[in-house]
C-alpha cells in the first residue's frame, strides 16, 4: 500500500469532516463555544461511558492499558515542565504547553484513524487509550489549566463540575458488577455517543477557523515536535514494560503520535490559560501529523 493510499483513505475521510466545521464558521459565522459546551458535558461523558461498559476487552488488560497510558503522559508532562522552565515560559503559557504536549487527540481523530486502519481488535484498545486519556486530561488536564490562572486548591476544587470524571467511575462500577443497563437508559446514551465523534470533528474545524496567526512559531514548533515525535517514540520504549499484545501496541502507539487535543483549547478557553497559543498549538500539530502518521500507518500495514 502506498503512502498517498493510506492518506486518503485513513486520514483524508476524518478530515474531510473537520472541513465541514471550519467551513461552517468561515461562512456562516456559528460560534463554537455552545457546541463546546455540549461536548464537555454531555457528548464527551456518554461516548466514554458507553465505550467503558460495551469494550471487549478484559478488566486486567484494560488496567495494563490504563498503566501505559498513565505512565505515557506523566513522561510528557515532566518533559513539557521541564522545557518550559528552561525557555523560563510564564505560568500560563507553562500550563498551556504542558497540555498541548501532554493531552493528544485520542478520540476525535484517534478512534477513527484506528477503526480504518488497524480494525475492530486495536479500536477496542484504542477504546481504553482514549477513556484513560478522557480521565486524566477532564481531571489532572483541568487542574492543570486551572492551576495557570487560579491556586491548586481552587483548581482541584474545580474538577467536581467535571462530568467524565464522574462517568467513568460509573462505568467501570457497572462492568464490575455485571449490571446491563435497560434500554430506557441505554438507547438515549448510545445515541448521544454516536454524536459525540462527528461533533469533535465539526468543533475541531470550528476552533481552527477562528485560530490567527500565532504568536510564538518557535514555541509552536517546540510543542508540535514533543507531541508528534517525542510522544510516539517514548511510547514505543516505555510499552514493553507492560507486556502489551501486538494490537494492543499498535493501537498505542498509534494513538500516542495523534496531535494536540481539541479539548486542550476548550480547557484553555473554559480557564483562560493562553487560549490562542493552545488553538494555534492544536491547529500546527493537527496540519503536521497528516505528514507524520501517514508514515506510521504505512509501517503498521
Amino acid at each position: 500500500m502506498s503512502l498517498a493510499r493510506v492518506f486518503l483513505e485513513n486520514l483524508l475521510p476524518v478530515m474531510l469532516l473537520a472541513g465541514v466545521g471550519w467551513l461552517v464558521r468561515r461562512r456562516i459565522g456559528i460560534d463554537p463555544k455552545p457546541l463546546a459546551q455540549i461536548v464537555f458535558y454531555v457528548l464527551s461523558p456518554a461516548l466514554i461511558f458507553n465505550l467503558l461498559v460495551e469494550i471487549p476487552v478484559a478488566l486486567g488488560d484494560m488496567l495494563r492499558m490504563a498503566g501505559f497510558v498513565t505512565l505515557l503522559l506523566a513522561i510528557l508532562a515532566t518533559v513539557a515542565w521541564l522545557t518550559a522552565r528552561a525557555l523560563r515560559l510564564s505560568r500560563t503559557l507553562t500550563s498551556a504547553l504542558i497540555l498541548t504536549v501532554t493531552f493528544m487527540n485520542a478520540g476525535n481523530l484517534g478512534l477513527p484513524i484506528t477503526q480504518l486502519a488497524l480494525g475492530q481488535v486495536p479500536l477496542a484498545w484504542a477504546t481504553v487509550f482514549f477513556s484513560t486519556t478522557a480521565l486524566l486530561s477532564n481531571s489532572v488536564g483541568a487542574w492543570v489549566a486551572g492551576v495557570g490562572r487560579a491556586t491548586p486548591a481552587r483548581a482541584l476544587a474545580g474538577l467536581a463540575r467535571v462530568p467524565a470524571v464522574f462517568a467513568i467511575p460509573l462505568a467501570l462500577a457497572l462492568r464490575a458488577a455485571g449490571f446491563s443497563l435497560p434500554p430506557l437508559a441505554a438507547v438515549p446514551i448510545g445515541l448521544l455517543a454516536g454524536a459525540a465523534i462527528p461533533s469533535m470533528l465539526l468543533l475541531l474545524g470550528m476552533q481552527l477557523a477562528g485560530v490567527g496567526r500565532p504568536a510564538s512559531v518557535g514555541l509552536l514548533a517546540a510543542s508540535g515536535a514533543l507531541r508528534l515525535v517525542a510522544s510516539p517514540l517514548i511510547a514505543w520504549l516505555v510499552s514493553p514494560i507492560f507486556a502489551l499484545p501486538p494490537a494492543a501496541f499498535q493501537a498505542g502507539l498509534l494513538e500516542s503520535a495523534m496531535p494536540s487535543a481539541v479539548l486542550n483549547s476548550i480547557l484553555a478557553t473554559q480557564y483562560d490559560v493562553e487560549p490562542e497559543f493552545v488553538s494555534g498549538a492544536v491547529l500546527f500539530s493537527t496540519m503536521l501529523s497528516m505528514f507524520t502518521l501517514s508514515p506510521l500507518l504505512l509501517m503498521f500495514q
